[in-house]
């Protein structure tokens, strides 16, 4: 399959591993290794919050392409079920498109397009 034949909830549920992955590995080469320094940071990279607020904030400056856009909103308007107890659901479901998009653009073998919207996320949030 392409990866734009993907359910957006499929393509979230890979974005969220890759994410995850690229920001535990970037902070332990940052000299991070207590979990308490970890965990800390990584929830400012890859919570449903922060996701959420990276999409925001490169959705307004116009960041996303069209395609990205359109693979964004398959995967927000995907049914995911329950959502956690710790967010509502409008920044839950942005956090899944914004997953989607990461995931897209694995399958898609576009990383160099994840790096570029990974610096940015780390200007946006605050994580250096």
């Amino acid at each position: 399959m392409r990866p734009d034949e993907y359910s957006g909830r499929t393509l979230a549920y890979l974005g969220d591993a890759v994410w995850s992955l690229i920001a535990r590995e970037y902070l332990i080469r940052q000299g991070f290794t207590t979990g308490k320094q970890l965990q800390a940071k990584t929830i400012r990279l890859v919570s449903a919050k922060a996701q959420a607020k990276v999409y925001d904030t490169l959705h307004e400056e116009g960041w996303f392409t069209e395609q990205e856009e359109e693979i964004f909103h398959r995967g927000r308007n995907d049914n995911a079920g329950s959502v956690p107890n710790h967010t509502d659901v409008l920044t839950y479901r942005r956090s899944t498109g914004f997953e989607a998009v990461i995931g897209w653009l694995r399958l898609a073998g576009n990383t160099a397009r994840i790096e570029e919207v990974f610096d940015r996320a780390k200007e946006i949030t605050g994580v250096q």
